[in-house]
């Protein structure tokens, strides 16, 4: 089955295809994909991943589906209510 693992940087944005066996995991997706060699700062057992924009709770569990695209999502660098606060702060 074909799915996609997706990872962007503000410099660099990387989708790979690939070809899965039926029952493979959102994890194994990643680690078969071999987007850690293009990004090597991600730990696929440490990062959080999602799928069409939806969080998965359980990388390793979930069960991915012909089609579907693995996104693997950076740390956020500031809370976002924090930035928004800040930007208000700003304004007055």
């Amino acid at each position: 089955m074909q799915v996609e693992v997706a990872y962007a940087r503000p410099d660099k944005q990387q989708i790979v295809a690939i070809e899965v066996p039926e029952g493979t995991t959102a994890i194994e997706a990643v680690k078969l994909s071999g987007i850690t060699d293009i990004f090597p700062e991600i730990a696929p057992d440490a990062t959080d991943m999602g799928v069409f924009g939806k969080v998965i709770k359980d990388p390793a569990g979930h069960e991915l589906r012909e089609g579907d695209r693995v996104e693997l999502y950076r740390p956020l660098k500031i809370d976002p209510k924090q930035a928004r606060l800040n930007r208000a702060k700003k304004k007055a």
